[in-house]
């Protein structure tokens, strides 16, 4: 099991900003998965990867294909207060869910 967060390389967020948007993803999308399903995934360890998209739209389309599948995901948008406008989307999560469904939605990206 994993969950692939996808960050917007687009931004140019700094190292903090991008590490907060990453964490917030994650978060979101474990509680968007079901009860078994966030269980089992901290039973074996929390497997994430951290992957870079350019482009809102990019972030849409890969959330539209996880929906597809029915997998929990999970857009981002920035509060704003530091780097970013407001409502700006800077990442989407994709799981937990078993390796081979999250990479139907994300396999073809690469690593940030």
């Amino acid at each position: 099991m994993k969950q692939a967060i996808v960050a917007r390389a687009d931004l140019g967020m700094g190292r903090g900003k991008l590490a907060a948007q990453v964490a917030h993803a994650s978060l979101s999308a474990y509680e968007d998965a079901d009860r078994k399903t966030r269980t089992k995934w901290k039973g074996v360890g929390q497997k994430k990867v951290v992957l870079k998209a350019n482009g809102e739209q990019t972030l849409f389309d890969l959330a539209s294909k996880a929906e597809r599948e029915g997998l929990p995901h999970a857009i981002i948008r920035d509060a704003g207060h530091t780097q970013l406008d407001p409502g700006t989307v800077t990442a989407l999560a994709v799981g937990p869910a078993e390796d081979d469904l999250v990479d139907r939605v994300t396999g073809d990206l690469s690593l940030y």
